[in-house]
């Protein structure tokens, strides 16, 4: 075998995709295939990690705190280092750009966030935000030029219902623009303190089919990789998610008065209401979930039968027809419930987060890129939402997960090694390289 198809062989292995002469310089260099510099992502986590740090040992960078707009402000500074051109589009988005060498082709985008919940961790989001800045870094440092532009995107307010990367894909901020969030501003005022325009939010929205894909690299959230000593999860799908508002009516009467067997106490309707939805969902085969997370009693006085009980019910699933199928076992068990109580049950739907399967040949890439790096695999669905989630209604999508000890996830315990951490960056460029050689 001579020297050229020994490299057109090899690279058909690595990247999936056929060799093109023209480009033989760019394919010796790929060939040697770069690992990012462990040592400074691990570095320019543990700095961001200091910026909102709490007294407890928690990190709180809500969106549109001054702990955000500090955070924002130092990812800039990284995005500069890996000589990517930064902006921000109108929805507060950070976007760090470089060219490729083929202008007619769409960008390659991946990217995370790096708002965090009160009270949160260190490397949700972080992880996928500032990995995705460090593959950009490592290809400036060898002289790697993509076909594909790059761009590397940090989407602003994640944690308080993907505001960011909903802009991006179009919908309608009449749906969020007024919400309060956890830093005490509501999001149209939020998107203007991060140098976003709220009034002019158009302006972020991508056409679909104008992104050639996007990557987004992640701690597990609950998952299986920690315990089971998996390097690389490849991620199936994002659930989607219904939320529904859940109204009891009863009666409100006097607590000690009001003989047993008279009552219409909405609270034991809605008692009754949370064990349903947990036997449901345990009763029906699969890998849904199902939650009752808030509890509202009225009048709320200790010597007062609750006459209204207000709740909130959350289904997620990969399937939406699952997540409708198990809604109307529920609302019959809440009719049974409040036939027999004496109650009423209105269940509103206010929520929908469209689930979103990873594209499968993507899927592939990932798998090949981890086993060449001698990383094991498993394949697992995604219970968390994310920024992709969105983007997939634009470009296909691809997610890698990588191990978060103990699988813990929005807590100040949240930990993925350094080693793991590197191993999923080094993968996420190795995915990079193959798909803009594809």
């Amino acid at each position: 075998m001579d020297r050229r198809t020994f490299h057109h062989t090899l690279l058909v292995a690595i990247a999936g995709g056929p060799f093109v002469p023209e480009r033989s310089g760019a394919v010796l260099r790929r060939l040697q295939q770069p690992r990012v510099n462990g040592d400074r992502l691990a570095a320019s986590i543990a700095r961001l990690a200091q910026i909102g740090r709490t007294s407890e040992g928690a990190t709180s960078r809500v969106a549109y705190s001054e702990a955000d707009r500090e955070g924002r402000e130092y990812v800039i500074g990284l995005m500069r280092a890996a000589r990517l051109t930064v902006s921000i589009d109108a929805a507060g988005n950070i976007l760090g750009r470089r060219n490729g060498n083929t202008a007619s082709l769409p960008p390659l985008m991946m990217g995370s966030h790096i708002d965090t919940v009160p009270g949160g961790g260190n490397y949700d989001g972080v992880v996928g935000s500032l990995g995705a800045i460090e593959v950009a870094h490592t290809l400036a440092e060898v002289g790697i030029a993509l076909r594909h532009p790059l761009e590397v995107i940090i989407f602003q307010n994640e944690e308080n219902g993907k505001v960011g990367s909903r802009a991006v894909r179009g919908e309608d901020p009449a749906s969020y623009l007024d919400l309060l969030t956890h830093s005490g501003r509501t999001v149209r005022e939020g998107i203007r303190s991060i140098g976003g325009n709220p009034e002019r939010l158009g302006d972020a929205k991508r056409a679909a089919g104008s992104i050639a894909a996007f990557l987004e690299l992640h701690i597990e959230q609950g998952g299986p990789l920690d315990p089971g000593g998996i390097d690389i999860g490849v991620v199936e799908g994002i659930v989607g998610i219904r939320r529904f508002e859940v109204t009891v009516d009863g009666f409100a009467n006097h607590a000690g008065t009001t003989p047993m067997d008279q009552r219409r106490d909405a609270m034991l309707a809605a008692a009754r209401f949370v064990d349903a939805v947990n036997r449901v969902a345990r009763s029906t085969p699969g890998r849904h979930v199902a939650t009752v997370g808030q509890i509202r009693a009225e009048p709320g006085a200790v010597n007062v039968i609750a006459g209204r009980v207000v709740l909130t019910l959350e289904i997620r699933d990969l399937e939406l027809a699952t997540i409708d199928r198990l809604f109307e076992r529920v609302r019959a068990e809440a009719t049974a419930i409040g036939e027999a109580t004496g109650t009423r049950f209105a269940l509103e739907p206010y929520y929908l987060s469209m689930p979103a399967r990873c594209d499968q040949e993507i899927r592939a890439i990932i798998e090949r890129s981890a086993r060449a790096l001698g990383l094991s695999t498993a394949s697992v669905p995604s219970g968390a939402g994310h920024d992709a989630q969105e983007i997939a209604q634009l470009a296909p999508i691809g997610m890698i997960f990588v191990p978060s000890v103990g699988a813990s996830s929005h807590s100040p315990e949240e930990f993925s090694t350094p080693a793991a951490i590197a191993a999923g960056a080094d993968v996420l460029l190795r995915t990079l390289l193959a798909l803009d050689a594809r």
